[in-house]
């Protein structure tokens, strides 16, 4: 039986993952997220909030808009389920704990940067610089003298060490795989996001996500190019697969790690 936390971290993901619909369509627009009020973006009128509770309303209005009757994607209700199950899973992992607010915070973060991403190719400064400035300031929170985090936010020593090797280890990668490849294999906004991951998770998170964001990134590329016919040539977003080996690495980096050197010695 789910038990309340549970409950009302999946709530909170519910309503979360609405807000997070906003910012995904505007964000890259340059558009404000809390002005206008929600909106068709066909007929341009306004949503009333019966019609805006996250899964229900899209629901109820069998996916298309009240008004002009044009189609509203299916990602919505996706996005705001995909929010629910991350924060459901974050409080599988640390139960009722500030850390489980700020790993929630965290995961909306990756969510909106995966979507955009998919979309138009950016992973926002907007997003990825502030959150690599979060990250660092919440890892030297205990260094005031207040009570340290518990795993896996990190100490400020390997949050910093973590943003920067995050950032100067992609981006050497990405210059010698642009002088051998003779093309750009990532961009910029991969680079922030991966040193945001070192600063929210340590450096000792980035092995492994950066080793199952290239597995999970050729497994989905090739399947892409497969079933769809799509261009090999044309890019493919990296930043959903480092964002979501990130959050993999909370429930099974460390004991991945333990194996590993459990075989090697």
């Amino acid at each position: 039986m789910m038990d309340q936390p549970d409950a009302l971290m999946i709530l909170l993901g519910l309503v979360c993952g609405s807000f997070l619909n906003v910012c995904i369509y505007r964000v890259p627009r340059s558009e404000s997220i809390v002005h206008p009020a929600s909106h068709c973006p066909h007929c341009q009128h306004a949503i009333r909030w019966s019609d805006n509770i996250p899964v229900i309303g899209w629901l109820l209005l069998r996916g298309r808009c009240r008004h002009c009757q044009s189609a509203i994607s299916g990602r919505y209700p996706l996005v705001e389920l995909l929010t629910a199950l991350m924060a459901w899973s974050v409080t599988t992992l640390h139960g009722p704990m500030v850390e489980t607010l700020l790993l929630f915070s965290f995961g909306c973060a990756l969510i909106v940067l995966s979507f955009i991403d998919f979309d138009h190719y950016i992973l926002p400064d907007v997003i990825t610089k502030p959150g690599i400035a979060t990250g660092l300031l919440i890892a030297g929170i205990p260094s005031l003298g207040l009570p340290g985090w518990h795993a896996p936010l990190p100490t400020l020593e390997y949050a910093g060490i973590g943003a920067l090797t995050g950032y100067i280890g992609l981006r050497a990668f990405a210059w010698i795989f642009a002088t051998l490849a003779g093309k750009q294999g990532m961009g910029l906004g991969d680079i922030k996001l991966f040193a945001m991951i070192g600063a929210w998770l340590g450096w000792q998170a980035l092995p492994f996500t950066l080793f199952c964001a290239a597995v999970l990134g050729s497994v989905a590329g090739i399947a892409w190019i497969l079933v769809s016919g799509r261009n090999r040539h044309l890019p493919i977003p990296f930043g959903p697969y480092l964002a979501l080996s990130a959050w993999i690495y909370l429930f099974y980096g460390p004991a991945f790690y333990l194996w590993y050197l459990g075989r090697m010695y």
